[in-house]
This record gives structure tokens, sequence and C-alpha cells, in this order.
């Protein structure tokens, strides 16, 4: 019976760790992408849609692998990018750009560039329960002209133990104008603590 219970638990923890790690940063993606596995939020506030993605840590270390980057590469790179917490934040309206909306209005498009590519770090705060804010390391918006279906930027947030041992963190978007007040994705730590990887 004991063996019994061993072998079972063994099974139990190797389909767990199995289902943590892919092979190709495609099935990591498509795993990510599926909200029920909890890196993956959304929501439409007055017909504004918000979605809030994690980027694991070796999506963006398989970013950097070239085809002749030796393997050892690869623990310099998780150390290098695990220092951070990535998120990739989409907002569209009527399936377009949030720019392509306002085309039609010089001054306020001006006003909006402006502030996508700049004033970001106003908007959009990360937070503990303690409502301890966490600073902005880095964000990048990279401009589209029209060419997507929605405004798509990374946000990048120092990973510390004070941090990720609480047990949740709250990220909000202040209104960016289309009327929406502030807008919060409550994400849970555990998911980012026990983050999906790629086998390398």
């Amino acid at each position: 019976m004991k063996k019994l219970i061993t072998l079972f638990t063994g099974c139990l923890l190797l389909a767990s760790c199995s289902k943590n790690t892919f092979d190709t940063s495609k099935e990591l993606l498509e795993y990510i992408k599926q909200p029920e596995n909890g890196y993956l939020y959304a929501k439409t506030v007055n017909g504004v849609d918000f979605s809030l993605l994690y980027k694991p840590t070796d999506l963006l270390v398989n970013q950097e692998l070239t085809g002749e980057s030796p393997a050892s590469k690869v623990d310099s790179l998780r150390s290098k990018y695990g220092e951070y917490m990535y998120f990739t934040l989409s907002m569209s309206k009527n399936n377009q750009e949030l720019l392509s909306t306002i085309a039609g209005n010089k001054q306020k498009f001006g006003a909006m560039v402006n502030e996508l590519a700049f004033g970001m770090e106003q908007k959009v705060h990360l937070y503990t329960p303690q409502k301890d804010t966490i600073a902005m390391a880095d964000y990048i918006y990279p401009r589209m002209y029209g060419m997507s279906g929605s405004t798509t930027m990374l946000f990048v947030y120092p990973r510390e133990e004070k941090v990720t041992n609480r047990e949740y963190l709250t990220l909000t978007i202040e209104d960016l104008g289309f009327y929406t007040g502030e807008v919060k994705f409550k994400i849970p730590t555990k998911m980012i603590n026990n983050e999906p990887k790629l086998k390398f």
C-alpha cells in the first residue's frame, strides 16, 4: 500500500511538473493565453476592451537566444530577466488601436500619442494589498500606425520578495480619455511564483 501511495504521489508530481514545462514558445504562449490558467485577464469597460497578460521569464529568454546561442547562456539569461515581472497590456475600441478611434481630432490624437509614448508611468500603477506602490522599471510602446487591432505595450516591474510574497497584486489603468474610469486587475502572485518554463 505504501509503495502504491508513493507511486501515485510520484505520478502526480510528474504530471504537475510536466504541465508547467513546455517544449516550444508557441505551446507556452497558447497555455498562458487560456484565461483558466491564470495568466490572462480581460474586461470591457464602456466599449474599450482591456486584456492583461503576464509574460513568463522564459519567453523573454527565448527571444534573446538565437540558433547559435549555447544552452549555457540560458541560466545567465534567466537570472537577468528573472529580476523583473513582465505584463503585456492590450487596449482596443471597435477592434482598433485607441489612436485609430480619435484619428480625426488632431489635437486629441497628438495628446494621446504623447501620453502613450511618455506618460504611462503616471497612468498605470501596480501595488500590494497594503497599498505599497511598486515602481515601474520600464515600459515599451511600439507604434503600430493603425496596422494592429489593439494598442499593446509591455510593462516591466521589479520582482522583489517583499512584492511576490503577497497574496496578490493589483494593476490599475487610469482613464485615458475614453470614460472608462480606473480599470483594475487583481493578479494572484502564486501564478507568478510558479510560472511555466520552457525546455531549453
